[in-house]
């Protein structure tokens, strides 16, 4: 009976994706510089997307991040430019790159991307994290940027220091964003380690070949300048080789929580401690390890409840014969390895996964795993790889969809880069993702066979400050409890749409919609229509 059950289930009608990017001219490619047979460390990290309004009139558009050429390290023409492309609506994007000042010419070798507005402003800045220094642009609110990372305090970092990621945070709830970094190893071109088969190929050297560093973190001082906190923060003693990062608060305290995946090293889970300071937790919490207490080549991360039971949960993908880890939240005490029992064991152990997300792609109410896969090399038989998307049954059980989900799903590759957001507007989550040597995939969701839905765009009530950070928790009629936390850092190299996606199955509105923002102001909402996206202004402190 369960099998058949199962059969029923496969093929019901569900929502499946659409690559739109041909509808669109634009000449980014994902080029990571590599030229056989010499191969450098950093070159399958490459092609990072970042999420953003830039203009502000309502839908989101797309950054690009690109690689180099080696050993120059340079972007050397314009192949290896990064990419603004503005949304014209209707899956169509225009390349806006040149005007906007964002080809990052001067940036060579480019990984992650984050979009945050982190002077208030009232318009999103793009932050970049490169092999060489890292970069701050500020929107300048005219569809420009200005490169600002060495006014900022932004643009130095220890040298030789090969930085993965940025994330934005409020951690001291000063109404200002702050930065984490994930930052992988000390490298450069005249360091670089090659390792050569005994057959004289070239393969990507092991992790285990360059040092563990510290990641960092920057505070904003408020006058468009940042202090590097690290070492009186907590932040300076671990070492890792950092790649996703994910933010929620996973004890319940109020204040927002760090996790960070970290490949062949153990994660780490940087508990706020209310104070300006940090803990690194992921042992004591349960996370660091698998159930078998080994590292693995953890990759994209992210922190949400994928059970519904209000904590959020630590997901992070891994390489080929890997299982991909899957951590449920015990009331804000420790986590439990739940792979095996959820069904990831099997499902994931063909895969080779980089940047991954939770998203409801198909609005039941139950977040589903996307992943976008492909290995480090092409030595491996099964080296490209589809993507793969595993569609969550009740919070207890997930099964592979991907088959359903249209051609991009079966086209094989080495993705990178991806993100999760509503590019139409119409209440169902597309996917962007990069892919080495190819251009992005712009996945739309065709929308069919899911349910309702409600998005919330939260606005901060001083000086348009961001609402990264807050904690949101949607009750239907019939009493079901939906949760998230305002964090679009997202898998690996990337950051996804801004709001707030709820799904709601077959309700058509919800009861109640409470927020919490970093700052302790609470807003209630009641009796909202399901099927809008609905814009909620944070009241002042200690308001209701």
């Amino acid at each position: 009976m369960k099998a058949i059950a199962l059969l029923l289930f496969l093929a019901q009608q569900r929502p499946f994706f659409t690559d739109v990017a041909p509808r669109s001219t634009f000449s980014y490619v994902t080029r990571n510089g590599h030229a056989a047979p010499r191969k450098y460390f950093p070159q399958p990290l490459c092609g990072g997307v970042a999420v953003l309004d830039f203009d502000n009139d309502g839908r989101m558009d797309l950054y690009f991040t690109n690689g180099a050429k080696f050993p120059e390290l340079t972007k050397t023409g314009p192949e290896f430019h990064n990419a603004l492309l503005r949304n014209k609506g209707d899956g169509v994007f225009e390349d806006v790159t040149g005007r906007a000042g964002l080809a990052g010419e001067q940036l060579g070798f480019s990984l992650g991307a984050a979009a945050a507005d982190f002077d208030n402003d009232g318009f999103t800045d793009l932050f970049v994290a490169n092999a060489g220094a890292n970069t701050l642009y500020r929107n300048m609110g005219d569809g420009t940027f200005r490169d600002v990372s060495a006014a900022a305090g932004l643009g130095t970092k220890p040298p030789g220091t090969l930085s993965v990621q940025g994330a934005w945070l409020d951690y001291n709830h000063d109404g200002l964003l702050d930065l984490v970094l994930s930052n992988y190893t000390l490298w450069t071109p005249a360091s670089d380690q090659r390792c050569i088969r005994a057959d004289g190929v070239d393969y990507y050297c092991h992790p285990k070949t360059y040092p563990a560093v510290a990641h960092r973190l920057y505070r904003n001082q408020g006058n468009g300048k940042f202090v590097d906190v690290t070492d009186n923060t907590g932040f300076g003693a671990p070492r890792g080789k950092g790649m996703g990062i994910a933010i929620a608060d996973v004890n319940g305290d109020g204040w927002e929580d760090i996790f960070i995946a970290n490949d062949t090293e153990p994660n780490f889970l940087y508990l706020n401690q209310r104070n300006g300071t940090f803990r690194e937790q992921g042992l004591a919490m349960g996370v660091a390890y698998n159930d078998d207490a080994a590292t693995v080549s953890a990759m994209g991360a992210d922190l949400r409840d994928f059970n519904n039971d209000g904590w959020p949960d630590v997901f992070y993908n891994n390489l080929t014969e890997q299982v991909w880890g899957l951590f449920r939240n015990l009331n804000g005490k420790s986590f439990r390895y739940v792979s095996p029992a959820v069904g990831l064991g099997a499902l994931s152990m063909p895969y080779s996964g980089w940047s991954a997300a939770f998203l409801d792609y198909n609005n039941d109410g139950w977040r589903d795993v996307f992943s976008a896969n492909g290995d480090v090399d092409s030595l491996r038989s099964n080296a490209a790889q589809h993507d793969t998307l595993f569609e969550n049954l009740d919070g207890k059980r997930f099964v592979d969809v991907s088959v359903h989900m249209g051609d991009h799903f079966q086209r094989k590759g080495y993705q990178r880069g991806a993100a999760v957001v509503d590019l139409n507007n119409d209440g169902f989550l597309d996917l962007v993702v990069t892919s080495l040597d190819r251009r992005p995939a712009i996945l739309m969701n065709s929308a069919g066979g899911g349910g309702h839905w409600l998005t919330l765009h939260l606005v901060g009530h001083k000086a348009n400050r961001s609402s990264i950070g807050a904690r949101l928790t949607v009750t239907t009629p019939s009493g079901r409890t939906l949760h998230d936390w305002l964090s679009p850092s997202v898998g690996f190299l990337s950051s996804s749409d801004p709001r707030v996606h709820f799904g709601l199955g077959n309700e058509t509105k919800a009861a109640t919609i409470e927020i919490r923002w970093p700052g302790g102001a609470t807003l209630t909402v009641k009796d909202v229509a399901a099927d809008q996206i609905l814009t909620l202004h944070e009241p002042s402190a200690g308001s209701k």
